[in-house]
């Protein structure tokens, strides 16, 4: 019961604190889409109604009508659909079974037992049986010539903004299906929705207590209080029909040989369990999480903290970390410092807001069948553990990071580009959901990342054919950034490291060098294909030597055009390759056994390298640059 407590003391915290515009939902309520509003007077007379776009309206609701499913669903307290609310809705041939009676007879139980001069005007207006009649005569509702409620529009006059509204079932929209919420004008008042009023909520959160008998030993709190019967849904969006904690199976496996009630294997109260699924709710959507799958990080004190799985750009963007030295400087072989400092200062900005001691909890939710949720993942730590282990996510998992041409960044890659990275862009929901699930504890447990999603990455990575030029580009970054990372025996460098001398490194410059005196002929050419290295990459990450031979080889009538062309730029790349040859070891260079990963870093490094100045993106510079570096050199 441990995440239930959690959540019942961040609501606890957030309920009421003034820095949140929107707050977890009251207790004894719920949120529906509304459709209409009807303005009564306090004497319950109608004075006029209106479409309402949809809006989600948090309003008073018991504990069966707040899940409502089956043939007979139980009415809200106040604000509900046409089929309930509406005593004449049989008179104008709604087809929808009504439930009137229910939901006047809650509404007189509720007055009776705490009066409220709003809640008394609604309940004087819904007594005189008019409320169809008069949403008809507003225009909100639209009857046919037989004067009963049409369920589709026929006419070529333009569709009503109502039956827009509306979810069709058989092609056919009840009316009855439409929401509707009050407001009362009272003199003097200025909040005539009786949703917002906090007299007309309190109102409701008292009576509601009040017919609460089931008492019980609360496992959450440890005292003797109402306990809930039937647990909150919704929490992840609107249609979401699961639950955390359920127990309908009677006739099952549920109690057999264990318990003769679900009150003997657990016991929630009632406000324990509407604040902590309330809580719940409210971080899930302050947090923009969507799906059946959902990872929440949140601090039981209401605090900020960076979302584990969002990768360093958006890390720095909700940190509101400033550029320290431009956008350009990563790419200037600067050895991630500049990097290093704008992570610094986002952790640190976290930190000194946060607090070390303070609780800090990562969840994951998931759900198998429309009416079962699980906790997948649950993990409770410090401020100062969470901080330090996002903080060593994004420091040791860095390398640039090229998605497109206008977006580039220095920094870890989010778990979903890691999942898309390995598997590819086609990737079921399924697998994309267990990676994540996979890749989460390495962030928050600091686990080893799995060696099958590095050898995956890699793999692609050096697989370009079939794939885009911002796809690939994408990926290798990826791909290096999990090497860089994964790798325990040595501490490899966002620069080109000159001195590293093992082979799969130097493997690496060797084909980014290659690659980079095609393209500089075919750019002299004006010609736009790919290179043999790039077309050779797979079959060179197999097999390095023979493969290089074939590579060398073709290179010779790119060079002889560049030996014409561009003698200077030719010059500095054949003593670039062959210092490189040159630190080679007999037997390293001879041998053809498959290369690691590790050949992606020296590859994308000495291609970082030879990239023009301030340009991450692939390609080579224009004919202006060229001409100029080829005149320098």
């Amino acid at each position: 019961m441990s995440w239930i407590q959690k959540l019942y003391k961040t609501y606890e915290v957030c309920a009421d604190a003034p820095q949140f515009d929107k707050k977890p939902w009251p207790v004894s309520h719920t949120e529906q889409q509304a459709h209409i509003d009807i303005v009564v007077d306090q004497g319950g007379n109608f004075q006029r109604a209106a479409l309402v776009d949809k809006e989600d309206t948090v309003i008073p609701a018991t504990e069966a009508s707040a899940g409502r499913t089956g043939k007979k669903p139980p009415p809200h307290p106040l604000c509900d659909k046409i089929q309930y609310c509406a005593a004449d809705y049989k008179t104008f041939g709604g087809t929808k079974q009504p439930f009137f009676e229910e939901y006047i007879h809650q509404l007189h139980q509720w007055q009776a037992y705490d009066a409220n001069p709003k809640v008394h005007a609604v309940l004087s207006y819904v007594e005189k049986a008019s409320v169809v009649a008069d949403l008809v005569r507003a225009g909100v509702l639209h009857c046919g010539p037989d004067h009963k409620l049409l369920t589709e529009w026929t006419s070529e006059a333009p569709v009503p903004g109502l039956f827009k509204m509306l979810t069709p079932k058989e092609k056919k929209r009840d009316q009855g299906d439409a929401f509707v919420r009050w407001r009362v004008q009272v003199p003097g008042d200025p909040i005539s929705g009786v949703w917002e009023d906090p007299n007309v909520r309190d109102s409701w959160i008292r009576f509601d207590a009040s017919r609460r008998t089931d008492l019980g030993l609360c496992m959450v709190t440890g005292e003797t209080t109402a306990l809930a019967a039937s647990h909150p849904k919704r929490l992840r969006h609107g249609a979401d029909g699961a639950k955390l904690i359920s127990s309908n199976d009677d006739s099952g496996y549920t109690f057999r040989g264990r318990f003769a009630s679900p009150e003997q294997a657990y016991g929630v109260g009632y406000a324990v369990s509407q604040k902590a699924h309330s809580a719940l709710r409210w971080l899930i959507a302050r947090q923009g999480k969507s799906g059946d799958q959902v990872f929440v990080a949140w601090a039981v004190s209401g605090k900020s903290i960076p979302d584990p799985l969002a990768d360093t750009a958006q890390l720095f963007e909700v940190a509101g970390v400033d550029d320290i030295a431009g956008q350009d400087a990563p790419y200037q072989g600067d050895a991630g410092q500049h990097f290093a400092l704008r992570l610094r200062k986002a952790i640190s900005g976290y930190r000194a807001l946060l607090g070390d001691a303070e609780d800090v909890v990562v969840i994951g939710l998931d759900s198998a069948t429309p009416g079962r949720m699980a906790i997948t993942y649950y993990r409770e730590l410090t401020g100062s553990e969470f901080l330090d282990r996002v903080r060593e996510w994004h420091a040791r998992y860095a390398w640039f990071q090229v998605y497109s041409k206008d977006n580039h960044f220095v920094g870890a890659p989010a778990p979903r580009e890691i999942a898309e990275a390995a598997y590819g862009l086609r990737l079921d929901d399924n697998l994309r959901k267990a990676t994540v699930e996979r890749l989460l504890p390495c962030i928050v447990d600091a686990r080893p990342l799995p060696r099958d999603i590095v050898a995956a990455s890699v793999r692609r990575a050096c697989n370009r054919a079939g794939l885009k030029t911002w796809e690939w580009e994408k990926y290798l970054g990826i791909a290096c950034a999990l090497v860089r990372g994964s790798s325990k025996e040595e501490d490899y460098q966002m620069a080109l490291e000159e001195n590293r001398t093992t082979r799969d490194y130097l493997f690496g410059r060797l084909l980014a060098i290659a690659e980079n005196i095609e393209q500089r002929a075919l750019h002299v050419a004006n010609e736009q294909r790919d290179t043999n290295a790039a077309k050779l990459m797979q079959r060179f990450a197999d097999h390095p030597c023979s493969t290089w031979r074939t590579i060398e080889g073709a290179l010779t009538p790119y060079k002889t055009r560049l030996r014409t062309k561009r003698p200077a730029v030719l010059l500095e790349r054949d003593k670039l390759l062959d210092a490189v040859m040159g630190m080679f070891s007999r037997e390293d260079f001879i041998s053809d056994s498959k290369l690691s990963g590790e050949f992606l870093l020296g590859y994308h490094c000495q291609r970082a390298a030879l990239w023009p100045k301030g340009k991450p993106e692939s390609g080579t510079p224009d004919e202006d640059e060229s001409a100029v570096e080829g005149e320098k050199l």
